[in-house]
């Protein structure tokens, strides 16, 4: 399956989909790097908001004015990595760092939105929202059914001047408007939600550099997320987890970590350890099916010490 996905709980939305062996679609910004090497200067986060005339600079240059945010220049893990807001130039001289930059703190609505390019011209768009929570965290994405227009046309220009010669699929995260990264991959968290059709649409773009995806039956859809505390092994019962995958209103569930690896080999936001995502067309189905993962995750310790005393594993 030319479709890379190295998330095997996300694997589930590419079985069954036809794609030539010898085309190649990434769904992670590692390999997205190595697959285009005329166009990934965009994972440098200096030149993105060089391109935007956006006032930045690396660490070791002290910002004019405060707050300012900070993060990584090259971040292809995801998750907010190493990412903060810097309020004085005394809190940057203490925590300043090599291989970060730092640039405007913005306002505004934040947007994750995938777009469809051929030659870096735009042809179809798709944004979604998120209510975040501290640290890095999300509670919930909106998978919006409307266009954000002043949003397209902006990044829209920034795409056709800077991604010529690049087809295939874009993720671009913006703030009031301003493009923060840009990946050369689509979100592959909530691809189930963008309709029938979608994904053949996907693979005719990376095969012969068209797309033809109609898009007629849009509607609002979700993707709400639980997160755990860092620290602990958890388990959690496949098959119940399947009973609930059925239930209504639901589209999918991914458990959203590798049991069997040291736990810090995950990418994950300061706040928390992501355990589990719900993809939903009822908000109010989503998160009652979280609130039932969360009652179905046991830690591995847990789980010894019911061994032990003979308690009842299951949650």
């Amino acid at each position: 399956m030319p479709i890379i996905e190295k998330d095997p709980w996300r694997a589930q939305y590419f079985v069954g989909v036809a794609c030539p062996e010898d085309v190649v679609i990434p769904t992670d910004d590692e390999e997205a790097y190595r697959l285009f090497p005329a166009h990934r200067w965009v994972y440098n986060k200096l030149l993105v908001c060089e391109t935007q005339g956006l006032v930045h600079g690396p660490h070791g240059i002290v910002p004019r004015r405060f707050p300012v945010f900070s993060k990584p220049i090259y971040n292809l893990r995801g998750m907010g990595t190493g990412g903060r807001v810097i309020a004085s130039a005394h809190e940057y001289e203490r925590v300043q760092a090599p291989g970060h930059l730092w640039m405007p703190l913005l306002g505004g609505e934040h947007l994750s939105s995938d777009v469809a390019v051929v030659d870096g011209a735009p042809l179809w768009w798709r944004h979604t929202t998120g209510v975040a929570l501290d640290d890095g965290m999300f509670d919930y994405w909106t998978l919006l059914a409307e266009p954000r227009t002043a949003v397209e046309t902006y990044c829209g220009a920034w795409l056709s001047r800077h991604l010529r010669g690049y087809s295939g699929l874009v993720n671009l995260e913006t703030i009031g408007g301003t493009i923060i990264e840009c990946h050369l991959r689509f979100a592959d968290q909530w691809v189930d939600l963008y309709g029938d059709g979608w994904l053949e649409s996907l693979v005719a773009l990376y095969v012969g550099g068209r797309w033809g995806f109609r898009d007629e039956a849009r509607r609002p859809a979700y993707s709400v997320v639980l997160f755990g505390r860092h620290g602990v092994r958890y388990r959690i019962d496949a098959d119940r987890v399947d009973e609930l995958r059925r239930s209504p209103g639901v589209s999918s569930i991914q458990i959203t970590f590798h049991q069997d690896r040291p736990l810090e080999t995950h990418a994950m936001p300061p706040g928390g350890f992501r355990l589990a995502i719900v993809n939903c067309w009822d908000l109010a189905a989503g998160l009652l099916v979280r609130e039932r993962l969360g009652m179905l995750f046991r830690s591995a310790a847990s789980l010894a010490r019911g061994l032990e005393t003979g308690s009842p594993e299951g949650a």
